[in-house]
């Protein structure tokens, strides 16, 4: 599926123009009620599809670092992007934890932080 990387958002803030990519997952979250009967046929409540958006940093500069780094670090993000069902969407999400590998002064190496939404898909 092509994505326009400059449908991408967080908290306003173009963040395509720092991504090498940006995998979207669907994920489905079950109740307690869900599992496998002996027969093994699966059943249980759907509680929802949760969005969540793997995305991978090309290297950055110091300064590029510094202006997404609060961002990422935040409690919230509200995430602008594509969705295939909804079209372009907003989500507040979270961050997962990420990490960066300096090689040098001023220099890093591509990254990954996952944004996750807070809430399922069909509200």
């Amino acid at each position: 599926m092509f994505i326009d990387v400059s449908d991408i958002k967080v908290d306003g803030i173009d963040f395509g123009q720092y991504l090498l990519s940006c995998e979207y997952q669907y994920n489905k979250l079950w109740g307690s009620d869900s599992g496998r009967n002996m027969r093994g046929d699966q059943s249980g409540t759907l509680l929802g599809v949760y969005p969540k958006l793997v995305m991978t940093f090309r290297r950055l500069s110091q300064s590029e670092l510094e202006e997404i780094a609060p961002i990422l670090d935040s409690a919230s993000q509200k995430v602008t992007y594509r969705d295939p069902q909804k079209g372009l969407t907003t989500i507040t999400t979270y961050t997962g934890d990420w990490s960066i590998n300096y090689l040098g002064i001023n220099t890093n190496e591509s990254f990954q932080v996952s944004f996750i939404a807070r809430s399922h898909r069909w509200e």
